[in-house]
């Protein structure tokens, strides 16, 4: 193993370490989803919805939320949805596949995406 390298070290389901880095961990996350079905999640169930890079899997997400945001992540559930053809014209298009992560945050912790400390 590199010395110089921070790596993060994590357990899978059949108790396997996994070692990622973390400088790769600040790249996952693409940002959040604000629609009208990610506010009531997050209301209901103290769920958090990102967008997430396509090659990203559900320990990177963890990972990734618990560095950038300091909060203890629950569990995560990945969405695939397949980008839609669209006509541009006479041609024939399509909008890009995306990935969504919905992050269960344990229970008292939040994000606040606003910044402010109240």
């Amino acid at each position: 193993m590199h010395k110089n390298i921070n790596l993060n070290r994590s357990y899978t389901k059949d108790r396997k370490y996994v070692y990622v880095k973390s400088t790769k961990l600040f790249n996952i996350l693409l940002g959040p989803v604000v629609s009208e079905k990610s506010t009531m999640v997050g209301e209901g169930f103290n769920q958090t919805v990102f967008k997430v890079r396509r090659n990203a899997t559900k320990l990177e997400v963890k990972k990734a939320v618990e560095l950038l945001f300091k909060v203890k992540v629950d569990s995560v559930q990945i969405l695939n949805s397949k980008g839609k053809v669209k006509r541009y014209g006479n041609t024939k298009g399509r909008r890009d596949h995306t990935k969504k992560a919905y992050v269960c945050l344990a229970d008292g912790e939040e994000i606040n995406f606003a910044g402010s400390t109240n």
